[in-house]
């Protein structure tokens, strides 16, 4: 699924036509999967597909994670391939895998992940330097999500360390995604963690219009409104707020998937309310 537009473009559109910040990451645990599905492949292909048939209304993007396909065995990689080409080509996809490594490997990945599986973006890990990051960057118009200050409770054990300098470790990271968003063809934005709105604030403030993918949400807890309010553009998007589990697995029985999009309709709206509240501040 090519498309002409750049990520951020991409996205940009779809934000207006949806009137929608809500990622929805496709996160598919098969045991925790509704009744009636098996652990199967086929079984999460299909799970995945009642997902986006009933979010695809209220979603700005998706995010599969590839390490729930990958668990699946050898025809894992043939289900995320089934998954994205089953979300509409004007809704952007980024594939969660925080991969990263050096040189020929790297440009496999980007090979990969880019022209063999078609996404528009990927999520990666910017610790081995820009040398490694740039066969991600130079491919034009592409998405690329860099680990910045990521939700987990030990995301400062390394990112909150303090450099020589006296920069925290993930503000230096963020003024490199600013750098490198200039010098590169891609579009490079960064994933901060709604459980740490005020290193989101700060990031935004020295990344005013690069995109920020924001997890955290739903079960990990992140607070909507000081993360919309710290985490917006000042055009009122470049903001996506990523929940997996919370929607995903609203309901476990027949009616799964009317529960995962009443769960993605009321958190839209609840993030869009602090989205307006922000711009009319």
């Amino acid at each position: 699924m090519t498309t002409s537009l750049s990520f951020q473009d991409k996205l940009d559109a779809r934000i207006g036509v949806a009137d929608s910040l809500l990622c929805v990451g496709l996160d598919p645990v098969t045991a925790k999967m509704p009744q009636g599905f098996a652990g199967s492949p086929e079984a999460v292909v299909s799970f995945c597909k009642e997902i986006v048939s009933a979010t695809r209304d209220l979603a700005a993007a998706y995010k599969p994670n590839l390490a729930f396909f990958m668990a699946l065995g050898t025809r894992g990689l043939e289900a995320l391939h089934s998954v994205r080409e089953a979300i509409p080509s004007d809704i952007p996809v980024i594939l969660d895998g925080k991969l990263n490594d050096m040189g020929e490997t790297a440009k496999a990945y980007s090979s990969a992940v880019f022209d063999t599986l078609g996404f528009d973006a990927l999520t990666v890990a910017p610790y081995l330097g820009e040398d490694a990051l740039a066969p991600y960057l130079e491919k034009r118009g592409r998405g690329v999500i860099v680990l910045c200050k990521t939700s987990n409770p030990g995301s400062g054990d390394l990112q909150d360390l303090e450099l020589a300098s006296g920069e925290l470790l993930h503000l230096y990271v963020a003024d490199c995604c600013r750098e490198w968003d200039r010098r590169y063809p891609a579009n490079v934005g960064m994933v901060v963690g709604a459980t740490y709105p005020a290193q989101l604030a700060e990031i935004r403030r020295r990344c005013p219009d690069q995109v920020i993918l924001l997890p955290g949400l739903g079960a990990q807890g992140g607070d909507a409104a000081s993360s919309v309010r710290a985490g917006i553009s000042s055009s009122g998007g470049r903001l996506l707020c990523s929940a997996s589990r919370s929607i995903m697995y609203a309901g476990d029985t027949a009616d799964f998937a009317e529960a995962a999009r009443a769960a993605a309709g009321r958190l839209r709206d609840e993030i869009n309310a602090h989205r307006r509240a922000r711009r009319s501040a």
